[in-house]
């Protein structure tokens, strides 16, 4: 059952609430029912007011506790005090009435009848406790100073609320009270009864406070929420121009920009994707076309096959591989599984060595290599394979780019624990604009560097890969010569840097 997020609210701050409210009431109970019974012992302690008294004068009349019966007695005679004192509370002393002074002597009167008995008066009703609970006599102890047992009840494992008797202003004894389990636990157990009608007031506006905060706090959240939900499914459906609103300042409005800038990476990768494609079909098809039509008119008697001609399509046979080995290359870095050996290298010999190889082919076009003095340290870590691939691309693309009757310059120098090997070339040169795309794949720069020097826009773009899964970097700038200058910089051998 799909439970939406403005019940999942209620429920949570539902159960927030009554567990608070429940926490304060055991809370309540707990101290209710243990403070109950300190507090009613130290009303009872106050209400012995009058039997402390009482014992302290008759520890003043007989100078010690001699009054005390002992024996068994000593345990009822807490409960005849208590009783003596309230009687002569009830009953006072009948004070004897002085006789009249007797009458002077007066005229004779005619004898008056003397007046009926008075009817008895009532026998007075018993004497109630006052100010002392019904069994308090029975949780009373006497204690002499030392907490000796004297009189009352026995001591036993409950504790004793101690009232001092002093006489003289010195401290004989203690008069002690047991708490009780019933008078203070009824009297703690109203109070919750009576609170207890409260708690389904206070249930009630939990749950109304729950409901209110739970519809605010959806409606706060669910309107970003259900906006990201929908961008998220517009996204799987492939639409990656979807965007969010990002005016929150919180954790959905962050939410929404990074949902953004996925949408945006979305969707240049699949501009990136569909350009890959088409520019993949177009750079396979162009070497295949020529193929097709050379075939096709030797089939047809238009061409002979003459080796001329074997050898034009020998051309696109080889132009085709290359491409389709760069593409496996790019493809492969892309997936992370381009194969590195790694090993110490003189960088500086194999560049050296490399551009002799292409000095040739430089010379034919018209243009000057020049190759400087070598650098102080130019071991790095490298495989030589990937490297030697590396530069026949830089070299190959500077012979395709440079004007006959320019010239080729190849340059190193260590510093900061890196080599920096520098190709230069003459004109002509690239716009600004240019530069930073030059490692795109089937980019090419308009113009004097297109796709009529025979270019697929792949080497480059290979040439980064390779030397980013060595821990090198590639970097474009415009030449001294008036062309490009292309660096290659990477981390020299640690021995060699020591």
């Amino acid at each position: 059952m799909k439970i939406g997020i403005g019940h999942r609210l209620f429920i949570a701050v539902l159960l927030a609430i009554l567990t608070v409210a429940g926490a304060g009431v055991l809370l309540l109970r707990h101290k209710v029912l243990g403070s109950f019974g300190d507090y009613a012992v130290g009303i009872e302690l106050d209400r012995l007011d009058g039997l402390s008294n009482a014992v302290a004068r008759q520890y003043r009349d007989h100078g010690g506790w001699t009054f005390v019966p002992g024996g068994d007695a000593r345990r009822g005679w807490i409960t005849q005090e208590l009783a003596r004192l309230q009687t002569s509370r009830v009953v006072a002393p009948v004070m004897p009435v002085a006789p009249a002074p007797p009458a002077p002597p007066a005229m004779p009167v005619a004898p008056v009848p003397p007046a009926p008995p008075a009817p008895p008066l009532p026998p007075l009703p018993p004497p109630a406790p006052t100010g002392v609970t019904q069994d308090l006599h029975t949780r009373i102890t006497l204690l002499d100073a030392t907490g000796r047992y004297l009189a009352g009840r026995q001591p036993g494992t409950l504790p004793l609320a101690r009232r001092p008797i002093e006489v003289d202003g010195q401290t004989v004894g203690y008069l002690g009270v047991a708490r009780s389990h019933r008078p203070s636990d009824a009297m703690a157990y109203a109070f919750l009864s009576e609170l207890q009608h409260s708690l389904w007031l206070i249930g009630a506006v939990a749950v109304v406070l729950s409901a209110l905060a739970a519809i605010l706090l959806a409606r706060h959240f669910r309107h970003p929420i259900d906006q990201l939900a929908r961008g998220a499914a517009t996204l799987a459906a492939g639409d990656y121009g979807v965007r969010l609103p990002k005016a929150r300042s919180d954790e959905l409005g962050a939410l929404a920009r990074h949902f953004n800038v996925l949408a945006e990476r979305l969707d240049g990768a699949e501009t990136a994707r569909r350009q890959w494609v088409a520019d993949t079909s177009h750079e396979l098809r162009t070497p295949l076309a020529v193929l097709r039509a050379q075939l096709e008119a030797i089939q047809d008697g238009v061409r002979q096959a003459t080796p001329e001609a074997i050898d034009a399509m020998g051309r696109q046979v080889r132009s085709l591989t290359r491409l389709i080995d760069e593409l496996y290359a790019l493809a492969r870095a892309d997936v992370g599984a381009l194969e590195c050996r790694r090993e110490v290298l003189d960088l500086w010999a194999l560049a050296a060595s490399e551009a002799g190889a292409f000095a040739g082919r430089f010379q034919a076009a018209g243009i000057a290599l020049d190759i400087a003095a070598a650098p102080t340290a130019s071991r790095v870590l490298a495989d030589p394979d990937r490297m030697r691939q590396v530069l026949a691309n830089l070299f190959e693309n500077s012979l395709r780019y440079t004007t006959a009757g320019g010239a080729v310059r190849l340059a190193a120098h260590a510093d900061a624990g890196r080599l920096h090997l520098l190709l230069d070339d003459s004109a002509p040169g690239v716009p600004d604009e240019a530069l930073s795309r030059l490692a795109e794949r089937f980019y090419r720069v308009d113009a004097s560097r297109s796709r009529e020097h025979g270019g697929a826009g792949l080497g480059l773009a290979l040439c980064r890969r390779l030397l980013e899964a060595q821990g090198a970097a590639l970097a474009f700038a415009h030449s001294p010569l008036g062309g490009l200058r292309v660096t290659v910089s990477l981390p020299l051998d640690g021995k060699e840097t020591a």
